[in-house]
């Protein structure tokens, strides 16, 4: 789960994180008030939404009065933000987050994050940050530091020491590093965080360390966990249907392709994407059936998948098993179909426990449903009837 730049920094600061002062305005008048509220004559207006490279787009506006925040907020709220990670459609800005601004001299890049080719949490950090250190560490990558975490010891202040030396910080900076890495690490821990990213961390010209930007992604296994996160989901930047989805606990992931895709198992949905990508298709979607769904659970998910207007195939991939069984499955899809009909070609792959019974339930209901036994076949035929559809 994402959550906004504000809410990360309001977050950060109960753990000693140093944040601009600054606060979230829903409107022009309430932006127009937050500059009478802090320190300074120059201040930041910033779109809130969940994207990077709003700097580039037009998001981030630089203010010097009361009047000045309330013309950049009535120019931001309401619009639509397009940026390098929105895609062309954009996100439409509810919010904006208006705060001091500091005095820069460098600007470095640091981020926490789970390193799952090691089973650990890992420092990532750079010299340079702001909004171009994708593109420079992608030209130069041994820019890049990578520290691994022993989960046993946890974050040790030699450690940052040997951190802060290879980025070459001062040693004002150097000592700021160290509660501020502990406040980072103990903010990722303490609530299940799967990224928390400073980009650009700022070196203030008193030697200070300030985050002045951070996207923070919370581990959605973890909520149940964590209801005063639960509470800072932001449904206006989610997908209609993955919202549904989530109602009926399916794990859904809007995608840009036209194969609507419904697989039991996260390993075997990701191995039924790649087998569709090899056979030149697209799918459309992400779409995880849990253990324990019910056949209407599965109705739902199987209509949103009709639902999508790109979808022209959709290609359905069982392996039945422990509490699934593919019957089940059937018997939703055949409720969705005798209720609406079946406007796109439906490929169904059926394995495990109670397969031959599921394509007994679609047949017997009348679901015209193009049968599969080889993965890879299925995938060929959805990929085909996919292109017969777009055509």
């Amino acid at each position: 789960m994402n959550i906004h730049e504000y809410q990360a920094k309001a977050l950060l600061r109960r753990y000693g994180v140093r944040v601009p002062n600054g606060q979230v305005a829903f409107s022009v008048n309430a932006a127009a008030e937050v500059p009478k509220k802090l320190f300074g004559n120059e201040f930041v207006v910033k779109a809130q939404v969940h994207a990077g490279g709003r700097g580039k787009a037009g998001g981030v506006r630089f203010v010097e009065s009361s009047e000045q925040a309330a013309t950049a907020a009535e120019d931001l709220l309401g619009s639509t933000l397009v940026t390098s990670q929105t895609g062309v459609a954009g996100q439409r800005i509810h919010r904006v987050y208006v705060e001091e601004r500091c005095d820069v001299v460098r600007e470095l890049y640091l981020a926490l994050l789970v390193d799952r080719s090691k089973g650990r949490v890992c420092i990532v950090a750079s010299k340079e940050g702001g909004e171009e250190v994708e593109a420079v560490l992608e030209q130069d990558p041994d820019k890049l530091r990578r520290v691994p975490i022993d989960p046993d010891d946890g974050l040790q202040v030699d450690t940052i020491r040997q951190l802060a030396a290879d980025l070459y910080l001062s040693d004002a900076a150097a000592d700021a590093a160290v509660p501020l890495l502990t406040g980072v690490y103990d903010a990722f821990m303490d609530n299940d965080a799967s990224l928390i990213e400073l980009n650009p961390l700022a070196v203030t010209r008193s030697g200070e360390l300030v985050a002045l930007d951070v996207k923070m992604v919370i581990d959605d296994n973890a909520l149940m966990r964590h209801a005063d996160l639960e509470a800072l989901r932001d449904e206006a930047e989610m997908d209609a249907a993955e919202i549904e989805a989530r109602r009926y606990a399916l794990n859904y992931l809007k995608l840009s392709g036209n194969i609507g895709c419904m697989v039991n198992g996260a390993g075997l949905a990701l191995a039924t994407h790649d087998l569709i990508v090899e056979k030149s298709g697209e799918p459309a979607d992400f779409m995880d059936i849990r253990p324990e769904a019910t056949r209407g659970q599965v109705a739902t998910g199987f209509r949103m998948l009709l639902a999508n207007p790109n979808v022209k195939c959709v290609f359905v991939n069982l392996c039945g098993g422990g509490i699934l069984r593919c019957d089940t499955v059937a018997e939703g899809i055949a409720d969705v179909v005798r209720g609406g009909g079946l406007p796109v070609p439906l490929i169904f792959r059926a394995a495990g426990t109670n397969a031959d019974l599921s394509r007994k339930v679609l047949t017997d209901q009348g679901v015209d449903a193009v049968f599969a036994t080889n993965l890879g076949r299925a995938a060929e035929l959805a990929v085909q009837h996919a292109a017969e559809g777009a055509a």
